[in-house]
């Protein structure tokens, strides 16, 4: 059997090493337009910076080493342009000019996305960071130009770890992004963290604003303000490639990517396609999405080899977990976000911690922000958004693993996690989450979030802070009435008739004060996630 590869990097060389070692006969051909065919993409923001000094390092294999090791025929600076599905066959360009054809039994089409580039006036001065030409590009500017300023479009994650290097060579860095925050992946309040991050490190954000123009040494913004730039990073996203798919007649689903089925087979049964130019199906809805990451590309890599040589496998859908660090910070995600949920009229119950790495009485645990969002029904995980120092991989893993596996939020309380104190705490935060979670579900306690406070105080609700007096007069939601948690019981007269909402600083000592309240016959519900989170709700009040 003659296999054609189309595209290397991860999806395409995943397949052909994978394909190897399921069949030592095979003849494999490796097409690459580029000049590398397996490197650490993830990796060029850090190289750029400097934190990655050395090139050679995201430098993984060669032809010639993929060669010697697995006798593959790659072949680099070579174009596939055109694919003939009835004689299967591909059309093939080199770089100096000469055009063949190359016939095929199986077609495994990996061309990647491709950087989204607007049409503006004067973008061509713009740069990308996708490849390590364009890392190459881009760091030879810094060096040849040594420019001062810089302006990156795109909030996601690709644009802050250009923003957060370029800050590293010393830049004066702008970020513009069209949301009216960075990385959309995160909720409102759960991203409040993240500005202040790169507010700290000396970023300019320009959130809600878009691009219009790029002139020789600046941008212009849709509402005319002038930003300095002698660079400017294009980081608006990416598209899937799927030019070589159309022209050919194959499938293009309806989020714009390749069509494919679960064994990564397109509407042609002798052609399949994998990585960031097709469709996956997403794990909660079941519906098509677009899911540009590493681990998927990888996975339908190798799984794309097994179906070939004749196993019985299938992906699973995917739910686009997603890590990026920040200056100090790490962001991690999972699943969907409750703005998502709250658009497609999902029922959800969200859950906000504020935990410690390990044990808050060994030295150096650092503070996370943890968000847990599931069905109310059944318990089902929708979701999960960690920010915060150390540990939040580890978390953000966890639930990942656990929504894999169909475990319910409640039942993250009976993960035995391991622990010691410089590692965890006996009741780890993940176990936190489920026993809140078992709370909501199982012992039906109220609790209510921080966007849907003033409505319920509009309500007639009254608002009871169980803080300490010194917290509430360092600071405290308005129009709240202070009854330290210690004091309850013998203050409770104090208390208006009616429904009452509790909270203390991040909603342990308010779950307390609630117990006690519903025992003793009042109708009391716990602000969710305390004062913290109300306060990362609403960054300029309180």
């Amino acid at each position: 059997m003659k296999i054609v590869i189309v595209g290397a990097v991860a999806g395409g060389m995943s397949a052909a090493t994978r394909l190897r070692r399921l069949d030592p006969a095979a003849e494999i051909v490796v097409f690459e337009r580029g000049d590398h065919v397996s490197y650490a993409n993830c990796g060029l923001p850090y190289h750029v910076g400097g934190v990655i000094a050395d090139r050679q390092a995201l430098l993984l294999q060669t032809p010639d080493s993929l060669h010697a090791r697995f006798d593959l025929d790659v072949r680099v600076r070579a174009e596939v342009t055109a694919i003939d599905r009835a004689r299967q066959l591909v059309r093939v360009r080199e770089a100096g000019g000469r055009e063949y054809e190359e016939r095929y039994d199986r077609l495994i089409l990996s061309p990647g996305a491709a950087p989204f580039v607007p049409d503006l006036a004067g973008i061509e001065r713009a740069l990308t960071l996708r490849s390590v030409s364009d890392a190459d590009r881009l760091t030879a500017l810094l060096a040849d130009q040594q420019p001062r300023t810089a302006v990156v479009a795109g909030g996601g994650f690709i644009g802050l770890e250009t923003a957060e290097n370029l800050r590293r060579r010393g830049l004066q860095v702008s970020v513009v992004e069209l949301d009216r925050q960075v990385l959309t992946p995160l909720d409102a309040e759960m991203v409040t963290a993240v500005h202040a991050e790169l507010r700290r490190h000396g970023v300019t954000l320009h959130l809600g604003g878009a691009l219009t123009k790029v002139l020789p040494d600046a941008v212009q913004l849709a509402d005319g303000q002038l930003l300095d730039a002698d660079l400017v990073v294009l980081a608006i996203g990416v598209r899937p490639e799927t030019r070589l798919a159309r022209a050919a007649g194959l499938a293009i689903g309806p989020r714009g990517g390749i069509a494919v089925d679960e064994t990564m087979r397109t509407s042609d049964p002798h052609i399949y396609a994998v990585g960031d130019a097709v469709e996956k199906t997403d794990h909660l809805s079941g519906e098509p999405a677009l899911i540009p990451l590493a681990n998927t590309a990888n996975r339908q890599g190798r799984l794309v080899a097994d179906v070939i040589a004749g196993r019985p496998v299938r992906l699973a859908g995917r739910i686009g977990t997603a890590i990026v660090q920040v200056f100090d910070l790490t962001v991690a995600v999972t699943g969907w976000n409750e703005k998502r949920l709250r658009a497609a009229g999902r029922p959800y119950q969200a859950i906000h911690t504020h935990p410690a790495s390990h044990a808050g009485y060994y030295p150096g645990a650092q503070s996370m922000t943890l968000k847990l969002l599931f069905d109310p029904r059944d318990g089902r995980i929708l979701g999960a958004q960690a920010v915060g120092g150390e540990g939040v991989d580890k978390r953000i893993d966890i639930i990942a693993t656990a929504m894999r596996a169909g475990l319910t939020a409640d039942q993250l309380a009976d993960l035995e996690l391991a622990y010691a104190p410089a590692y965890g705490s006996a009741k780890d935060p993940i176990n936190m989450l489920g026993y809140i979670a078992d709370n909501l579900l199982t012992d039906r306690q109220r609790a209510v979030q921080w966007h849907e406070l003033d409505a319920a105080l509009a309500a007639g609700a009254t608002l009871i802070d169980v803080r300490t007096a010194a917290e509430h007069a360092s600071g405290h939601i308005l129009g709240s009435i202070n009854l330290p948690l210690d004091e309850l019981r013998a203050r409770l007269h104090e208390a208006p008739d009616g429904d009452l909402i509790v909270y203390c600083h991040v909603g342990q000592r308010g779950h307390t004060a609630t117990t006690l309240l519903t025992g003793l016959g009042r109708s009391a519900a716990n602000l969710d996630g305390g004062y913290r989170t109300w306060r990362a709700g609403h960054p300029t009040d309180g």
